[in-house]
């Protein structure tokens, strides 16, 4: 290989770090996902779900973008938009604005299922994540994935914190 061809290699810092973030990305869904399951009988995912669409207008979302949303693809949030739709917790209809589409909407008996189990999630993420960490390092945290995110998702998908938006 020639010395433009030469991968760059990481650094022990860099190593360091990508192996950290490896494992926490690796380990802490299981972790959320453990104290829901015990807890409030809902996995992370259809937590996830559930939240997108307390957030959203109206608590409706077309398919398509609480798949974007959420990180799924269609076929795999259908199956878990359908679970919810057994238990009450959403209901899907035909967007009126686009026959072809589908709109989720988190039924009354859906956000109540949320605010029972966001206590306990809450507590699950400050004990996992924020408890260990100063109020510099989570500016710090928040700025390295803000960094991240802009680059892997630059179509901005992921979900923000509205209080983030621009008045």
């Amino acid at each position: 290989m020639s010395g433009k061809d030469e991968p760059r290699w990481l650094d022990q810092t860099e190593m360091t770090a990508w192996l950290r973030l490896i494992a926490v990305a690796e380990r802490l869904p299981g972790v959320l996902d453990s104290q829901l399951r015990r807890e409030s009988a809902l996995t992370h995912y259809e937590y996830q779900v559930l939240a997108m669409l307390s957030d959203a207008p109206d608590r409706t979302l077309r398919m398509t973008l609480l798949g974007f949303q959420t990180n799924a693809t269609l076929p795999r949030l259908s199956h878990v938009v359908r679970r919810l739709e057994d238990r009450g917790f959403v209901e899907r209809v035909v967007a009126p604005e686009d026959r072809r589409a589908s709109n989720a909407t988190l039924t009354d008996a859906g956000f109540d299922a949320l605010e029972a189990a966001a206590p306990g999630h809450l507590n699950a993420v400050r004990e996992s994540v924020f408890d260990n960490l100063t109020s510099t390092q989570t500016e710090a945290l928040s700025d390295a994935l803000a960094a991240i995110l802009a680059r892997i998702d630059p179509l901005g998908h992921a979900p923000q914190d509205p209080r983030d938006s621009p008045a």
